[in-house]
């Protein structure tokens, strides 16, 4: 699912007052982080993860991963926050179209 612009605003307004519910370690981004992060969006939908590195490159490396291995849809980032989301079966978030 690629999301539209207007879902994407809307889901950056939704996201604004949530806090990040997964925190990546020193250790970077592991298989833990991951199953974390993929039971966290199956629940939640829309989670903001904060990530570890400041290196722009590797920043970028570790978005591709998460995204590619939580079938996550990209919202944005503000400093070292993700913002994912996910759709589940019980759709918390109605999404304009």
């Amino acid at each position: 699912m690629k999301l539209t612009s207007k879902q994407i605003k809307f889901l950056k307004s939704e996201a604004h007052h949530l806090k990040p519910i997964v925190l990546m370690g020193a250790n970077g981004l592991t298989e833990g982080v991951i199953v974390e992060i993929e039971s966290a969006v199956a629940f939640h939908e829309l989670v903001k993860v904060k990530l570890v590195s400041s290196d722009k490159e590797t920043k970028d490396l570790i978005i591709d991963a998460i995204l590619r291995e939580t079938h996550s849809e990209f919202v944005q980032v503000v400093g070292n926050i993700l913002t994912l989301y996910k759709s589940s079966p019980e759709k918390k978030y109605n999404l304009p179209k």
